[in-house]
């Protein structure tokens, strides 16, 4: 395979080749050349009206329905997804059905990996089944694969078990990932605590709910000094306690989809933006975006969570909460979060992911591998039947005009490249 990469614009925050326009020539999966009006008519020319190009992008969190829920995703569709969305490893959660908390899944979605796209990277629960009771046998897992330890979806209340697993964690270097919540403050989450919920009338999930939760890792992090992820965060609150630390090995991310959409969106009862975490205020928005632009924030995720038309097509207080958001992430943000900078951007969605997970950095180099999303803010395009790759259609973007595509992939001998 020969590619040749046509006056595209570099974003690698802190790499020579920063913000400068270049040809790439790339062979068999490596870097051949570097430099400008490289020509070779015998490669498959790259070319875009706006071309950017970075290092892959790495998710952390999406959600998998294989095994035991195939009909929402299987491993091949969340890569097809992933490529089709910019990402060229994903570090997926354990919430499949079995979990994976033991050597076998962990060895199943490594295995699953070798033929895709697009690297997956597994992330082991911390407790049994993620039920929140018993601890994995988190050296084992980490000896078979897994790059971080996290119940997913599920919230670990108890304070003793989240305690033992970061002094384990602690012992084998490993990455605690959680997202902050009190299920018992939280009022099953249906929607914002505020003026919007009192009109709904719903029962509002204040932002104390993750306030508290979230000072309780906080201090069992001190306590440890074990490496942790705050994942998700969704208000302001959060962001303003994270900026006042200076804490090594804390880190924190963002949904996407809270930093394009407030609240508001809920009062058309689109069970498509029923997530979690919930939409939250404007100024929560805000906030989270700052967190971004003043690395406060570090990460920001897809939390795809891909689900089949019955589990949305119900009334709102009853729909599954999730939505997809592999394909839709960085066109979302281009359009409805423009002024989160394109540097801080990068950097979130595929340097910080991979420091954080204790992953090499890509390099981008004659002779090193090519791993790189290619992408043009100024292209507009539409989600549906015609460009959607997963299984599943329950994003709130469907049918919708979104500015900013991404191109394609290389990841290796590799590659996607997205027809709009």
């Amino acid at each position: 395979m020969l590619l040749l990469i046509k006056n595209v614009k570099i974003i690698y925050p802190g790499h020579e080749l920063h913000n400068t326009k270049r040809d790439l020539l790339i062979k068999n999966g490596v870097i051949e050349k570097i430099g400008t009006r490289i020509n070779d008519s015998t490669a498959k020319t790259i070319s875009s009206k706006d071309l950017h190009l970075s290092p892959g992008w790495l998710d952390i969190g999406a959600t998998v329905g294989e095994p035991g829920f195939e009909h929402r995703e299987t491993l091949d569709t969340l890569c097809k997804t992933a490529a089709s969305g910019g990402y060229t490893s994903v570090a997926v959660f354990p919430n499949t059905h079995p979990v994976i908390d033991n050597r076998s899944a962990v060895q199943y979605i490594l295995n699953q990996s070798a033929s895709n796209t697009v690297d997956l990277y597994p992330i082991a629960a911390i407790s049994k089944n993620c039920q929140g009771e018993e601890i994995t046998e988190m050296i084992d897992l980490s000896r078979s694969g897994a790059v971080a330890f996290s119940d997913g979806h599920q919230t670990i209340t108890s304070s003793g078990l989240m305690m033992r697993a970061l002094d384990y964690s602690k012992g084998i270097n490993g990455l605690i990932i959680h997202r902050p919540v009190d299920p018992a403050l939280a009022n099953d989450s249906l929607v914002n605590e505020g003026l919007v919920s009192i009109e709904l009338g719903m029962k509002g999930n204040p932002n104390l709910a993750e306030i508290v939760t979230l000072n309780r890792d906080i201090q069992l992090h001190k306590y440890t000094d074990a490496r942790v992820l705050l994942h998700n965060l969704s208000t302001k609150e959060s962001v303003e306690i994270l900026a006042g630390l200076k804490q090594n090995e804390l880190y924190s991310s963002v949904s996407y989809l809270n930093l394009c959409k407030t609240e508001v969106a809920l009062y058309g009862y689109d069970t498509n933006y029923k997530t979690l975490p919930t939409l939250r205020s404007e100024e929560d928005r805000q906030a989270l975006i700052s967190g971004v632009n003043k690395k406060t924030i570090q990460v920001i995720s897809s939390n795809h969570v891909p689900l089949e038309e019955d589990e949305k097509k119900k009334e709102y207080i009853y729909a599954a909460p999730g939505a997809t958001g592999l394909q839709t992430s960085y066109a979302a943000i281009n359009t409805f979060a423009e002024n989160i900078n394109i540097n801080k951007l990068i950097s979130c969605l595929s340097i910080n992911p991979r420091k954080i997970l204790g992953l090499p950095a890509v390099e981008l180099d004659k002779g090193a591998k090519a791993e790189l999303t290619l992408f043009d803010p100024s292209l507009e395009w539409t989600l549906n039947n015609k460009t959607n790759t997963s299984k599943s259609k329950n994003s709130p973007f469907w049918d919708k005009s979104l500015k900013g595509g991404v191109i394609g992939i290389v990841n290796g001998k590799k590659s996607h490249f997205n027809k709009y």
